[in-house]
């Protein structure tokens, strides 16, 4: 049976609001960490910041935004997603399989509500 190669990926990230920066920089760490123990490859982040939540999760409001683009096995991602469900500061996550690195990534501002 033959080694499946690696696709390119985008992971969407939301990381507690409530994390410290340096307790939200251990928690991207431990995120690229993930994935370079993998055999994993990380080529691009997009900071996107502190952003309100488009309902409510677990609590939480706001979260912080980041979107991993990164080469895998597909093998590998199965195994993100378990380590991923254990991680508590992690919010939300999905990963998608893409075919181009986006330069530039923008989010339409939701409208406010009064």
């Amino acid at each position: 049976m033959r080694e499946a190669k690696p696709n390119l990926y985008e992971g969407m990230y939301v990381l507690s609001a409530a994390l410290s920066e340096d307790a939200r920089n251990k928690a991207l760490d431990k995120i690229r960490t993930g994935i370079t123990s993998r055999g994993g490859e990380i080529v691009k982040i997009h900071d996107q910041g502190r952003r309100r939540l488009a309902y409510q999760i677990d609590g939480h409001r706001e979260g912080n935004y980041f979107v991993i683009y990164f080469n895998l096995k597909p093998s590998g991602v199965t195994e993100l997603w378990q380590e991923y469900g254990l991680n508590e500061d992690l919010v939300r996550f999905i990963t998608l399989r893409v075919d181009d690195v986006m330069e530039k990534i923008e989010f339409k501002v939701l409208e406010e509500q009064e």
